[in-house]
């Protein structure tokens, strides 16, 4: 369930501001930024005036939950900007430089906090990307500006081969080290391009929609498995009006398969394209018993809430 075509943001003290750590600018060549500031709601615009133009919503504040404005290329430079060279980033060939605006910084400038504590990256295919508070602080994710120098129009293409443009905007890190492992899925690095919408939501209300359900909802297992899924597979299969919208399958029928046909379900999830050869989804091979039956376990507290539907 996770999209590999999406596998698909400032030195000293400020470093400390944004959330990196003291030294990190000398392993990384990082440098620094004014600390972030509040950025003018009047600023921000009703309507998109180029495609370029970021499209944000959710929680902002001085506006009504809810509210989509724009905010230009040209103000977005405004804001603190940093700059890395990352060479773990699998959307680029090999050492990159890239600048940009730290997701905490563009959260604290346009964001009504502290209610709003989840940054969610929306690409143009409807991908998903989900930032919560735990993730940002552990690996500080930057909403790229420029790569190499470059507007997006100078942006190496997609690393897959299809020749796409990774613009108008992509979000990457200054470094990827897992922060926890479940079985043997590892925390992955939301690497997104194509990005056109960054929303600031509360976290409680979106991963709400995917918390388990039932009698069953408090063991380990389930638990593990509600996890692995809201890394995964929230970013392409949507619960209602939550969750990524890439996928036509949706929660509920992720959970009638896990249900009525675990075995045909575990295949799915390691190799998709063995179950239908028309399927777009990147395969999990390296998924062990114990995490697709955590997996399996975890949308089973769903199952009552579904007829049976294959992927």
């Amino acid at each position: 369930m996770q999209n590999h075509r999406i596998r698909s943001l400032v030195a000293a003290s400020l470093l400390l501001a944004s959330g990196l750590p003291l030294g990190y600018a000398k392993q990384s060549g990082a440098t620094a930024a004014p600390a972030a500031h509040s950025f003018p709601s009047t600023k921000l615009r009703t309507a998109r005036a180029s495609s370029t133009d970021l499209e944000v919503g959710g929680e902002l504040a001085g506006l009504p939950p809810g509210t989509t404005r724009y905010i230009t290329r040209e103000d977005l430079l405004t804001l603190p900007q940093v700059t890395y060279t990352v060479s773990d980033d699998s959307n680029f060939a090999g050492p990159t430089k890239i600048s940009g605006v730290s997701l905490k910084d563009l959260a604290q400038s346009l964001s009504a906090a502290p209610q709003a504590d989840l940054v969610v990256a929306i690409c143009d295919d409807k991908y998903r990307a989900n930032y919560p508070r735990e993730y940002v602080a552990a690996h500080h994710p930057l909403l790229v500006l420029t790569v190499n120098g470059q507007p997006p129009a100078g942006w190496p293409k997609d690393s897959e081969g299809h020749g796409y443009d990774m613009g108008p905007y992509m979000i990457s890190h200054p470094e990827f080290k897992p922060s926890f492992k479940l079985f043997s899925h590892e925390d992955e690095p939301q690497i997104p391009w194509g990005v056109v919408r960054i929303e600031f939501r509360n976290e409680n209300v979106a991963f709400g929609a995917i918390r388990p359900r039932g009698s069953h909802a408090a063991e380990p297992q389930v638990n593990a498995g509600y996890r692995i899924a809201q890394q995964n597979c929230f970013r392409c299969h949507s619960m209602g009006r939550e969750g990524g919208q890439k996928s036509g399958i949706t929660w509920l029928a992720l959970a009638a398969r896990a249900a009525n046909s675990p075995e045909y379900f575990a295949a799915y999830v390691r190799d998709p394209k063995s179950r239908n050869p028309h399927a777009e989804m990147p395969g999990n091979s390296g998924y062990d018993d114990a995490t697709i039956g955590a997996l399996i376990a975890y949308f089973r507290t769903f199952s009552s809430h579904s007829p049976e539907r294959k992927p």
